[in-house]
């Protein structure tokens, strides 16, 4: 397995949903014993709900605990910073005078709507490695799109 790169507000957030998790997974444990009767020889439908919801959850456990052994924070050192990398903030211009800032974080800390892009989104892929006033050119539904890099922080 590979180390992900974590924010520490990305680790803490992984780690209160891992705990939120295992309740959800102790709640349902519980749940499936009382439904579950030990004289019937069959299930009922909402035993067997039960169980696959618990294995659902079981399975985001295992990934969300093997992503946190495997994790590595990466520290917020502010200033400027020469190179993208994880943990960076970077403003970009788009065509014309528009300008969008992005943090680049993991896969994990992805959330568009906060500006959080994944490293391994087309976006972020494209945008690893570079240096201010380098441009990049990213394929999009409407075609390829060219990003100058202006800040990175």
């Amino acid at each position: 397995m590979s180390k992900t790169y974590l924010t520490k507000e990305g680790y803490q957030k992984l780690t209160i949903e891992l705990s939120a998790l295992k309740d959800k997974s102790d709640r349902l444990i519980v749940q499936i014993e009382e439904v579950a009767q030990p004289d019937e020889s069959g299930e009922d439908g909402l035993a067997t709900q039960l169980k696959e919801e618990l294995e659902v959850v079981n399975e985001k456990i295992s990934s969300i605990e093997d992503v946190l052994e495997m994790a590595e924070i990466i520290t917020g050192k502010s200033g400027k910073k020469s190179l993208v990398e994880i943990g960076c903030m970077v403003k970009i211009k788009i065509s014309g005078d528009s300008t969008k800032e992005f943090n680049i974080v993991s896969h994990m800390e992805a959330d568009p709507t906060q500006n959080k892009i994944s490293d391994q989104s087309p976006l972020g892929q494209a945008l690893m490695g570079k240096k201010i006033n380098e441009k990049v050119e990213v394929k999009a539904p409407v075609g390829k799109v060219t990003y100058k890099i202006i800040a990175i922080s």
